[in-house]
């Protein structure tokens, strides 16, 4: 929640001139394996940037994703407000839709087993709470300088590699570009992404029928399933990490 503050200060927050940024990302290699996270933080009070990281020995990429997030919001103000950049549509769609359906539930899907990565998504909603969080969604390796020195952080430590961390001025940070997004937004509002993406060949095809989901190597074996069947749902998965993003929000 925001603190009371004065009209002329809640104005200037709302304009953007007072919002923290913060870049993101988790890898892992394996699933599970060893993972990494790495966090970029801008403090836009302060004129300040931090880099922050770390690695778990048997972690999935989706609690990476998560980790990255919670560490770089943890870093900022109680009451402060922040712009959050991630690729991980899971994490999104997770924090702003899928998260309050879950806390109704006593953090239990629809067939009453446990969230997926409850402890983390519990302790994310923590975060969110005590700060304003706007979460935005760059899409991964388009050049985005922010995205991908998070990357390049949370792959080095997974890959057990030591790295320099940056905590200093943002005059002073190498990557001048580090708070341009506009790449990835050109990116994400080209119409031609969709058509790339009906074209491209896919890792599965995710449907729940009567709230049992299952994955299918072929649109034809999905079809037969949900063809007919009342409430039925089905998409199609590009990858690992976006067939279980598929099956969280099917849950």
């Amino acid at each position: 929640m925001l603190s009371q503050r004065c009209d002329l200060c809640t104005m200037l927050c709302y304009t953007g001139s007072m919002e923290n940024i913060i870049f993101t990302d988790g890898a892992s290699r394996g699933n599970p394996g060893r993972g990494g996270w790495g966090a970029v933080v801008i403090d836009s009070a302060r004129v300040t940037l931090a880099e922050f990281g770390g690695c778990e020995n048997n972690t999935t990429n989706n609690r990476m994703e998560l980790t990255s997030a919670i560490e770089g919001l943890s870093k900022t103000e109680q009451d402060s407000i922040n712009i959050v950049y991630t690729d991980s549509s899971y994490l999104i769609n997770g924090i702003t839709k899928w998260v309050f359906g879950w806390q109704r539930n006593g953090w239990k899907t629809k067939t009453k087993e446990d969230v997926l990565n409850k402890d983390l998504w519990m302790k994310l909603v923590d975060e969110t709470k005590k700060r304003k969080v706007n979460f935005k969604y760059v899409g991964g390796h388009v050049g985005v300088a922010g995205n991908e020195r998070c990357d390049f952080i949370a792959t080095s430590l997974a890959d057990n590699n030591k790295i320099d961390l940056y905590k200093g001025s943002l005059s002073g940070y190498p990557i001048i570009n580090i708070k341009d997004v506009s790449q990835s937004l050109e990116k994400i509002g080209d119409k031609k992404s969709s058509k790339a993406r009906s074209n491209a060949k896919a890792y599965s095809y995710i449907s729940m029928v009567g709230g049992v989901i299952e994955a299918h190597h072929s649109w034809a074996d999905c079809e037969k399933r949900v063809k007919g069947a009342k409430g039925a749902r089905f998409k199609k998965a590009l990858s690992k990490q976006e067939e279980d993003e598929i099956r969280a929000e099917f849950a």
